[in-house]
């Protein structure tokens, strides 16, 4: 975890606290983690079901790893400790989120097991719901979909650092939610999940 530097300071904490938000919302915040490589569909599901949320009433909003790192992790490359603090930082902000009493929809590779167990544990201190969802997909799938076209980059050697490549994915050990998208389809990976968090409590069930 980055170093605390800034001394004296304190939370401070309002009149409105987090039940007060979920009884005007009529739902409380939670973050879903999608984690996989490359072009497995995480930002598709992603995607899929912030429309199926929006469509229930439901305040929702997705963290994508291209628009993270275009704004607030600009700063960041793709060194392991670079990806330490880009899933830290994504992490604080998804948190941020589930306070406000938003579902939280994070999408990225995360592909380390001790990053995506830190997130997981700064939820958890904060008694705040987080759900891991592998989004798995064989590499040689990835690779032939490839949208953005980084598998070549890397094959040809102009990515360095690129996962499932010359970088490691740590696949998840028990994650709350595994989808196999190159066996499921789209609607299937969006039932699942609107199925969870309403056996969860955390979106209301359906009329």
């Amino acid at each position: 975890m980055s170093e605390q530097k800034a001394t004296n300071v304190h939370w401070h904490d309002g009149e409105i606290n987090r039940p007060d938000r979920a009884q005007l919302l009529g739902h409380g915040g939670a973050t879903l983690w999608f984690t996989g490589l490359s072009g497995s569909g995480k930002s598709t599901i992603a995607v899929a079901l912030e429309q199926a949320l929006y469509r229930r009433g439901v305040l929702v909003y997705r963290l994508d790893g291209d628009n993270i790192r275009l704004g607030i992790n600009k700063n960041l490359g793709f060194s392991a400790e670079d990806r330490a603090e880009n899933i830290r930082r994504v992490g604080e902000v998804s948190k941020l989120f589930v306070d406000a009493g938003i579902i939280v929809l994070s999408s990225f590779i995360s592909p380390y097991l001790v990053d995506r167990q830190l997130v997981r544990e700064m939820h958890e201190t904060d008694d705040m719901p987080f759900v891991e969802v592998f989004v798995d997909c064989s590499l040689a799938a990835a690779e032939e979909r490839d949208p953005k076209g980084l598998y070549k980059k890397a094959r040809a050697g102009e990515i360095k650092n690129f996962t499932g490549i010359d970088d490691p994915y740590e696949a998840p050990e028990a994650p709350e939610v595994h989808l196999h998208t190159d066996r499921q389809s789209l609607e299937e990976e969006v039932n699942i999940l609107m199925g969870l968090l309403e056996a969860r409590g955390l979106i209301p069930t359906a009329p």
